[in-house]
């Protein structure tokens, strides 16, 4: 994968991969640019994860994860020019919810509108105490586009969804922790090291195991409680003849620290 974006920063920590929005300037508001580049880099990972076990999404700077859409930028766009954008966030929110590695997003700031989509679509969240949510859409017209009503819901419930994004109104980080949406709040002073602390704990784990885990997960929460474990034994079933499988246990059984390779 290329790491020369315009407007996102991609780093590696060893088998975790960084990605930071990078338009602090305007709070790392989504224009067109940056919703092309996390489709590039996401559609990438699906392809080839040259080693990445783990990502994490953040925001550059310390007051905002991503205010949402740029609308400078859409300021007197025409209809069609609007709908080919929103094809390219469509593409681009599909791209993060199927990354096949965990993906968690350390909110730094204010996620509004498709950043708080982004932190929805998100495997799981840590916030900062100072971050904040909305989905402000109805406000401007529109309605969420970019998975707010799908993930939103699912984190937090029918209800709470409704009120949330029918209202438009913002709420605290400690608010999204107690309904559902955030894992974890933490100072924003420890945010980014929190994440990368619990992403180091995942990568040490069997990557093939935790890709199979992530999906049982995802895909079974979208099928009745029978058809899910089916599918759970069917990725079960594909890690008993994987290296990784073998080393765990000889691992276990020769009391040292497991090394996996992801075979």
């Amino acid at each position: 994968m290329r790491a020369d974006f315009e407007t996102i920063v991609v780093s590696r920590h060893d088998h975790i991969l960084l990605v930071a929005l990078n338009r602090p300037k305007v709070s790392n508001a989504l224009n067109t640019r940056m919703g092309l580049d996390l489709m590039e880099l996401f559609e990438s990972l699906a392809i080839d994860l040259e080693d990445a076990r783990v990502a994490i999404i953040t925001g550059h700077g310390d007051k905002a994860f991503c205010a949402g859409g740029d609308l400078k930028e859409r300021n007197g766009m025409t209809d069609e020019a609007w709908r080919a954008q929103h094809l390219i966030f469509e593409r681009m929110v599909r791209a993060i919810m199927s990354c096949p590695i965990p993906l968690l997003a350390a909110v730094n700031g204010a996620a509004y509108g498709g950043g708080c989509e982004i932190a929805a679509a998100s495997d799981f969240v840590y916030a900062a105490t100072t971050a904040r949510f909305a989905l402000t859409e109805v406000t401007l017209g529109i309605m969420p586009g970019a998975g707010g009503t799908q993930n939103l819901a699912r984190a937090v419930g029918e209800r709470r969804a409704k009120e949330l994004i029918l209202s438009g109104l913002p709420f605290t980080a400690r608010e999204a922790e107690a309904w559902g949406l955030v894992n974890r709040v933490v100072e924003p002073a420890d945010l980014l090291e929190t994440t990368l602390g619990i992403a180091r704990r995942m990568a040490e784990n069997g990557p093939l195991a935790v890709r199979q885990a992530k999906q049982a997960i995802h895909r079974g929460l979208q099928m009745s409680v029978w058809d899910g474990l089916a599918f759970e034994i069917e990725a079960y079933n594909r890690l008993v003849g994987t290296e990784d499988r073998r080393e765990g246990v000889l691992a276990f059984n020769e009391r040292r620290k497991p090394v996996f390779r992801g075979r």
